[in-house]
């Protein structure tokens, strides 16, 4: 309870707040890698992901190859980068680990997802003449997207908690006060690093359950 108390006081001191070391500075930090990875997370797997699930033809590989990066840690995967040339682009061994390490969900959720649309309506939608992206487009994608959103909302979770290794490979972001915080052995900054982590995950968390929520009623006013 004690070292709660001193991680609550450091968080409650301004003088913590600001300057390029202060928690506004590295949160911004945070949420822009994050966002960033995000980006080029669902331009990689989501197009792959929903065009298999079009055609209904390999995908289960697509998915299990993704998986397969699963299997590997994330920090194993920013250590091999740095040592390849890719290593003197600033977070660019960061920013590759971090979407490799979110590709996986993207692909497998916006694959089922457009598994399970309703066979039955897809045939209805090219009985009535629509061209293959036009099924996509209007009917499959709208049926899928709860589905899709779904892995999105995993990809972003998963990435709010792991860019901390950014601060292992000199970058920004929250995980630079928990790695100051172990030099220091200031226990109370390397818990409080922790409790924004968490907090900022469960925030995303919040932001996409809600979205998730609304999926449905714009679902039904786009049929």
């Amino acid at each position: 309870m004690r070292t709660l108390g001193e991680a609550w006081h450091w968080l409650t001191d301004p003088a913590h707040w600001s300057g390029d070391d202060g928690v506004g500075h590295r949160l911004t930090q945070h949420v822009l890698l994050t966002i960033g990875c995000l980006v080029v997370s669902c331009a990689i797997a989501l197009p792959v992901a929903l065009v298999l699930g079009h055609l209904g033809r390999g995908g289960a590989l697509a998915v299990n190859i993704s998986n397969i990066g699963r299997a590997v840690p994330t920090f194993a995967v920013l250590v091999l980068l740095l040592l390849t040339p890719l290593g003197r682009w600033g977070e660019g061994p960061t920013v590759v680990a971090l979407v490799l390490f979110a590709v996986p969900p993207l692909l497998t959720n916006a694959y089922v997802g457009m598994r399970e649309v309703d066979r039955s309506v897809v045939r209805a939608a090219r009985g009535m003449g629509m061209t293959g992206r036009q099924t996509l487009l209007r009917v499959e994608l709208p049926l899928a997207l709860p589905m899709v959103l779904n892995g999105v909302r995993i990809a972003a979770v998963q990435l709010v908690a792991t860019a901390t290794i950014a601060a292992l490979a000199g970058g920004g972001g929250l995980g630079r006060i928990i790695t100051a915080g172990f030099n220091l052995a200031s226990t109370p900054q390397v818990v409080a690093g922790a409790v924004l982590v968490a907090a900022l995950a469960l925030i995303v968390e919040a932001v996409f359950e809600a979205v998730e929520r609304l999926a449905p009623s714009r679902v039904r006013g786009a049929r």
